[in-house]
């Protein structure tokens, strides 16, 4: 057999995951954390209250207010999204729900645009498995769906995700609309008008969202790396599309800049970390466990993957694009005062990433992984439900 990649997998590896079990797992992640609470958290009942200042009318839609203050930050976007279905919403359903239930549609559209991102990094002619001399690899769109079944599921297993993903506040809409960004450029070499529409939506949400900075750097990176790629035999229709699609990116990206700044949605907010070993400390625990368990196997997938990162053109387009939104997210996380909430933006391109270390793993460090994770977020739910640590349950705290 011919080995141009790590990978080696056989077709009766990629037996596909049952897609109702899938969804129904995905459900389970997304539905509690809006169903059943009240906006109990800080940044909950804040941006709620914006909210429901724009429905009520008494704060102007281009600049919100709440109690005559504006936003730290420079966003429009998700406010405007739970002022509208407040105002949408029947009288029966509660006001909280109501602007809740856009951002359970930003979360499930995050897991869907992560699968179809994963699913068309994968189709990457680089990315595919070893062909064997008599037959029997994986075909392409089985490795691709057991690939992006992979990433999916490695974006719900991030603490991060876990932290902030069921909060209404702007963070959630930026992370959907950068996994949008996502899709649109791994879905680039094979569609038209579907990455098109979602790369000009997913630039000029995160842009009003709060993140016109990041919609520029991914735009503009993402566009500059399809410019430089080659397309496989250098087809000339298919390279003359693709860079054409690429200028139009970054067209999109240019108005971007204008639009932000007419709407004056750029705002100084440079936080560079201080030379105290504190602080990098805290930094190191964030990227420690607000990315776990991505970042082991995303550090395994650039070993295992690194004579194609070594390549002198950028053929591998299924480990730089995901490189570059991680990249782009962790230079905001270290330059800016909310560094959880940038960093929670590099999760679905790192959970990508990871699942590409999946068909490199021999069995037995498979069935390792396997068990570690079960005795780990068993455990997790063991101590954080019943010790009480680190916040003892309320009804734990006050049994009476």
């Amino acid at each position: 057999m011919s080995r141009t990649t790590p990978a080696i997998v056989t077709q009766g590896a990629v037996k596909r995951l049952p897609r109702l079990a899938l969804w129904l797992f995905c459900a389970a992640y997304v539905l509690p954390g809006f169903l059943g609470r009240g906006p109990w958290k800080r940044a909950d009942i804040t941006t709620f209250g914006y909210m429901a200042e724009l429905a009520n009318g008494t704060s102007n839609w281009w600049q919100p207010t709440l109690g005559g203050l504006q936003s730290e930050v420079n966003a429009l976007l998700p406010y405007w999204l739970g002022a509208w279905a407040i105002r949408a919403a029947p009288g029966w359903l509660p006001v909280d729900l109501a602007a809740r239930l856009p951002f359970m549609g930003l979360l499930i559209m995050t897991l869907v645009c992560t699968w179809y991102g994963s699913y068309y990094l994968a189709r990457n002619p680089q990315a595919q498995p070893v062909a064997f001399a008599f037959g029997g690899e994986a075909r392409p769109v089985d490795y691709a769906r057991a690939i992006a079944d992979g990433g999916v599921l490695a974006l719900i297993a991030c603490l991060g995700l876990a932290q902030l993903a069921h909060e209404t506040t702007p963070a959630l809409a930026q992370l959907c609309f950068t996994t949008l960004i996502f899709y649109a450029a791994c879905a680039l070499p094979y569609r038209v008008v579907s990455p098109t529409v979602c790369a000009c939506l997913g630039l000029v949400g995160l842009t009003l969202s709060g993140a016109p900075t990041m919609a520029v750097g991914l735009g503009a990176g993402c566009a500059v790396m399809y410019l430089l790629q080659r397309t496989r035999n250098d087809d000339a229709l298919a390279l003359t599309l693709q860079k054409g699609l690429a200028i139009g990116l970054f067209g999109a990206t240019l108005f971007c800049v204008v639009l932000a700044t007419q709407l004056e949605l750029w705002g100084w907010r440079i936080d560079l970390p201080h030379a105290k070993w504190e602080e990098w400390q805290s930094l190191g625990r964030l990227f420690l466990w607000f990315t776990w368990p991505t970042w082991p196997l995303a550090l395994w997938t650039l070993w295992r993957w690194r004579h194609q990162l070594l390549q002198a053109r950028v053929t591998s387009i299924h480990l730089w694009l995901p490189i570059w939104f991680v990249f782009v997210a962790c230079v905001a996380t270290l330059t800016t005062a909310a560094a959880d909430r940038s960093l929670l933006l590099a999760l679905p391109a790192l959970a990508a990433l990871g699942a590409f270390s999946l068909p490199t793993l021999g069995r037995s460090l498979g069935s390792l992984i396997d068990w570690f994770t079960l005795i780990f977020f068993s455990g997790c739910a063991l101590v954080i439900g019943w010790s009480g640590y680190p916040c003892k349950p309320a009804y734990l705290r006050n049994p009476q």
